[in-house]
Protein backbone atom coordinates (compact mmCIF):
# COMPACT_ATOMS: atom_id res chain seq x y z
CA UNK A 1 0.00 0.00 0.00
CA UNK A 2 0.96 3.46 -0.41
CA UNK A 3 2.01 5.72 2.48
CA UNK A 4 1.63 9.41 1.53
CA UNK A 5 3.98 12.14 2.80
CA UNK A 6 2.98 15.78 2.29
CA UNK A 7 5.80 18.36 1.85
CA UNK A 8 3.55 21.44 3.59
CA UNK A 9 6.91 23.67 2.28
CA UNK A 10 7.21 22.57 -0.96
CA UNK A 11 4.94 24.97 -2.63
CA UNK A 12 2.67 21.86 -4.02
CA UNK A 13 -1.00 21.57 -3.38
CA UNK A 14 -1.87 18.80 -0.75
CA UNK A 15 -4.16 17.80 -3.09
CA UNK A 16 -1.50 17.33 -6.22
CA UNK A 17 1.27 15.82 -4.27
CA UNK A 18 -0.60 13.08 -3.55
CA UNK A 19 -1.79 12.89 -6.80
CA UNK A 20 1.74 12.82 -7.88
CA UNK A 21 2.98 10.33 -5.26
CA UNK A 22 0.00 7.88 -6.50
CA UNK A 23 1.23 8.12 -10.45
CA UNK A 24 4.57 7.76 -9.06
CA UNK A 25 4.06 4.56 -7.35
CA UNK A 26 1.55 3.47 -10.64
CA UNK A 27 4.90 4.20 -13.10
CA UNK A 28 7.24 2.03 -10.35
CA UNK A 29 4.99 -0.95 -10.63
CA UNK A 30 4.13 -0.32 -6.72
CA UNK A 31 0.55 0.10 -7.25
CA UNK A 32 -0.92 -2.19 -9.61
CA UNK A 33 -4.87 -2.91 -10.97
CA UNK A 34 -7.01 -4.06 -8.27
CA UNK A 35 -4.42 -2.74 -5.65
CA UNK A 36 -7.16 -0.37 -3.03
CA UNK A 37 -5.48 3.29 -2.06
CA UNK A 38 -5.66 4.07 1.79
CA UNK A 39 -8.85 5.17 2.81
CA UNK A 40 -8.97 9.02 3.32
CA UNK A 41 -9.47 8.31 7.23
CA UNK A 42 -6.03 6.24 6.81
CA UNK A 43 -4.05 9.24 5.01
CA UNK A 44 -6.06 11.74 7.35
CA UNK A 45 -4.64 10.07 10.34
CA UNK A 46 -1.27 9.43 8.63
CA UNK A 47 -0.89 12.84 7.23
CA UNK A 48 -3.07 14.86 9.60
CA UNK A 49 -4.40 16.57 6.42
CA UNK A 50 -8.44 17.44 5.76
CA UNK A 51 -10.50 14.75 4.29
CA UNK A 52 -11.69 16.79 1.39
CA UNK A 53 -7.94 17.03 0.45
CA UNK A 54 -7.62 13.49 -0.11
CA UNK A 55 -11.01 13.19 -1.16
CA UNK A 56 -10.23 15.41 -3.93
CA UNK A 57 -7.09 13.80 -4.74
CA UNK A 58 -9.14 11.03 -5.66
CA UNK A 59 -11.63 12.18 -7.88
CA UNK A 60 -8.68 13.70 -9.75
CA UNK A 61 -6.94 10.16 -10.07
CA UNK A 62 -10.57 8.85 -10.87
CA UNK A 63 -11.18 11.65 -13.42
CA UNK A 64 -7.93 10.57 -15.34
CA UNK A 65 -9.35 7.14 -15.61
CA UNK A 66 -6.78 5.43 -13.09
CA UNK A 67 -8.68 4.42 -10.18
CA UNK A 68 -12.32 3.83 -9.03
CA UNK A 69 -14.26 4.44 -6.30
CA UNK A 70 -16.69 1.42 -5.26
CA UNK A 71 -19.38 2.37 -2.73
CA UNK A 72 -18.80 1.29 0.65
CA UNK A 73 -15.64 -1.03 -0.49
CA UNK A 74 -12.77 2.16 -1.63
CA UNK A 75 -10.58 3.37 -3.97
CA UNK A 76 -9.22 0.96 -6.52
CA UNK A 77 -6.72 1.15 -9.04
CA UNK A 78 -7.84 1.14 -12.64
CA UNK A 79 -5.02 0.65 -14.39
CA UNK A 80 -0.77 0.88 -13.87
CA UNK A 81 1.30 3.35 -15.45
CA UNK A 82 4.31 0.95 -14.94
CA UNK A 83 6.64 0.89 -18.00
CA UNK A 84 9.70 -0.47 -15.66
CA UNK A 85 9.98 -2.85 -12.64
CA UNK A 86 10.14 -1.34 -9.26
CA UNK A 87 13.23 -3.70 -8.74
CA UNK A 88 14.59 -2.84 -12.15
CA UNK A 89 18.65 -2.21 -12.74
CA UNK A 90 17.89 0.98 -13.97
CA UNK A 91 16.54 1.62 -10.73
CA UNK A 92 19.67 0.41 -8.89
CA UNK A 93 22.31 1.90 -10.65
CA UNK A 94 20.10 5.66 -10.32
CA UNK A 95 19.61 4.67 -6.50
CA UNK A 96 23.66 4.45 -6.43
CA UNK A 97 23.95 7.75 -8.58
CA UNK A 98 21.02 9.20 -5.85
CA UNK A 99 23.91 8.01 -3.05
CA UNK A 100 27.22 9.54 -4.85
CA UNK A 101 25.74 12.72 -5.50
CA UNK A 102 24.50 12.94 -2.26
CA UNK A 103 27.76 11.65 -0.35
CA UNK A 104 29.67 14.22 -2.85
CA UNK A 105 27.79 17.11 -0.94
CA UNK A 106 24.57 17.90 -3.06
CA UNK A 107 21.10 18.29 -1.30
CA UNK A 108 18.33 17.11 -2.56
CA UNK A 109 17.06 20.39 -4.46
CA UNK A 110 20.23 20.00 -6.13
CA UNK A 111 20.07 16.47 -6.91
CA UNK A 112 16.52 17.07 -8.29
CA UNK A 113 17.58 19.96 -10.67
CA UNK A 114 20.42 18.31 -12.01
CA UNK A 115 18.31 15.13 -12.62
CA UNK A 116 15.74 17.16 -14.19
CA UNK A 117 18.68 18.89 -16.45
CA UNK A 118 19.40 16.16 -17.77
CA UNK A 119 16.30 14.52 -18.27
CA UNK A 120 15.73 17.69 -20.12
CA UNK A 121 18.52 17.44 -22.29
CA UNK A 122 17.59 13.98 -23.20
CA UNK A 123 13.66 14.85 -23.88
CA UNK A 124 13.85 17.90 -25.62
CA UNK A 125 10.53 18.64 -27.27
CA UNK A 126 8.77 15.61 -25.90
CA UNK A 127 5.97 15.62 -23.96
CA UNK A 128 6.27 14.94 -20.03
Amino acid sequence: MVEYRIDRRSGVATYVQIVQQTKQALRLGLLEPGDKLPTAREVVEATAINPNTVLKAYRELEREGLVEARRGLGTFVRRSLSTTPADSPLRTELDAWAERARASGLGRDDIAALFTAVLEKHFQGEPS
